[in-house]
């Protein structure tokens, strides 16, 4: 079942995500936390607007917390205890404008002290599409055997998410956890996707959702219309899904 949690605009969306973020991982960094029971907390992000915007914001948290030190009221991230997974990317260089991982790296990464080894990028570019869809869950398997604390995920208006697309043999797929995309319908073709069955592997599941064009996926979402027709709806995690909306894309809801 999906838990819808309305706010203001998308810049409320943001911060009120982030908060949640931080108490999430906290929680999962304390002795014997989260999914794996060790205390290192495995999260996955998106790009988008909300999904960068979210980073930003925990960049700029994290920076006010340095600023004050011990003085700082609120919980904090330790980013050594942390492991980065992304839910999708497009096949070209982390360098290029279009990469999650690259956005991700310049809007919050690059800027805490999280180790680069707990960061799990595609790695795509030196090995083909197939190869590397199997080396990335080779490397789930690895560092995630147990899932996921957190999968963020933003939402087009077609109720995309990562790169899982209305009638596609990806948004179908129900063995492989990472599959690579040939031919998807918004730019670059190329990509690689983690499924809804590498979702469903995910204590929380959490979508980002701003923006009048999307009304309508949002409103199917919360009605929970066949994933294969609207993507979203197939997002579900073990403890729970929310569904952070901004008014502006709440307008179709049923009462």
């Amino acid at each position: 079942m999906v838990t819808i949690n309305r706010v203001a605009d998308l810049d409320a969306l943001i911060s009120t995500a982030a908060l949640k973020f931080i108490d999430v991982v906290a929680a999962a960094q304390s002795p014997g936390g989260g999914v794996h029971g060790d205390g290192v907390a495995r999260v996955v992000l998106t790009g988008g607007g909300a999904g960068i915007g979210l980073l930003k914001e925990l960049q700029r948290l994290d920076r006010a917390a340095d600023e004050q030190g011990e003085d700082f009221p609120a919980l904090r991230i330790d980013w050594e205890r942390i492991h980065v997974f992304f839910g999708d990317e497009r096949n070209v260089p982390v360098t290029d404008a279009d990469s999650n991982e690259g956005q991700a790296r310049e809007a919050l990464l690059d800027h805490v002290g999280i180790p680069n080894r707990h960061i799990h990028g595609f790695d795509l570019g030196a090995i083909s599409m197939s190869s590397a869809a199997q080396a990335y869950e080779e490397e789930l398997r690895e560092f995630a055997p147990q899932g996921f604390d957190i999968h963020l995920l933003g939402m087009g208006g077609e109720g995309h998410i990562n790169s899982l697309f209305p009638h596609t043999d990806a948004v179908r797929e129900q063995e492989d956890i990472v599959v690579a995309v040939h031919d998807s319908p918004k730019p670059p073709a190329e990509r690689l996707t983690l499924t809804l069955r590498a979702i469903a592997k995910s204590q929380r599941v959490w979508l980002l959702v701003a923006g009048e064009e999307k009304a309508e996926a949002a409103s199917h979402v919360a009605a929970g219309a066949n994933p294969e027709e609207w993507p979203a709806a197939g997002a579900h995690g073990i403890e729970e899904t929310i569904l952070f909306l901004a008014e502006n894309a709440a307008s179709q809801l049923r009462d």
